[in-house]
């Protein structure tokens, strides 16, 4: 599902170029939590759609992520943990590095915190901001900035009011797409580790994940393995 996600995010919410017409000119791109599964879903489907540079913000995993960027074409990561002023500042930088003249399209994978605060600082007057989570207070960013949601639930819902749903249509499309990118190798999955002891081990995970032991790696649980 961090896929869809991801997918609904760039083509249908910030609308950038789809995969089977990629990008010819330079489309600077920020995506917040480039290790997370959606962030780097992010990363590589804009890869494929050539969209460059991408200022990707990440922090322990970012060896991770240094993986998945094309530095040959301009792109960077930042760190968060570096505090907000260095992160506006390295967007900056980043922009001016690549000749880009302003940065239009943001997706917030994390949404959370100070996050889409400091992101609404470094976007242009016209742009456009995606976020993963529905229901906070975004008052704070200011009105020039179109903002969506990509919630993958989208797909599946029915309208009300009789009118067709474009998101389903989108998923058919893009589910059929992973299968075969996936298949060929054009795609590849998010890192995973089987964490022993089914729903036993679900404690060591959240454990883990708030040490910050997890690094850019999704756990899966096999209930039936579960004593």
């Amino acid at each position: 599902m961090a896929a869809i996600t991801a997918a609904l995010g760039l083509y249908q919410r910030l609308g950038l170029p789809p995969l089977w017409r990629p990008a010819k000119e330079s489309i600077p791109l920020l995506i917040y939590g480039g290790a997370g599964a959606v962030g780097s879903y992010a990363i590589k489907l804009a890869q494929a759609s050539n969209i460059h540079p991408l200022i990707v913000v990440a922090g322990n995993s970012k060896d991770y992520v240094e993986s998945l960027i094309s530095r040959e074409k301009g792109d960077t990561i930042i760190d968060y943990r570096k505090g907000d002023a260095h992160f506006v500042e390295r967007v900056q930088k980043a922009l001016s590095d690549t000749g880009a003249s302003e940065l239009r399209y943001a997706y917030d994978a994390i949404t959370g915190n100070n996050i889409f605060q400091n992101i609404s600082k470094v976007l242009a007057k016209t742009s456009k901001l995606c976020f993963v989570l529905p229901n906070l207070d975004f008052s704070c960013i200011p009105e020039h900035i179109e903002t969506s949601q990509s919630a993958v639930a989208s797909i599946f819902q029915k309208k009300d009011d009789g009118k067709k749903n474009v998101d389903e249509d989108f998923g058919f499309v893009y589910f059929r797409w992973f299968a075969k990118a996936l298949a060929e190798g054009v795609l590849t999955g998010h890192p995973f580790e089987i964490v022993p002891g089914g729903l036993q081990g679900v404690e060591k995970g959240l454990k883990n994940l708030k040490s910050g032991k997890n690094k850019a790696t999704k756990y899966i649980f096999d209930v039936t393995k579960t004593e």
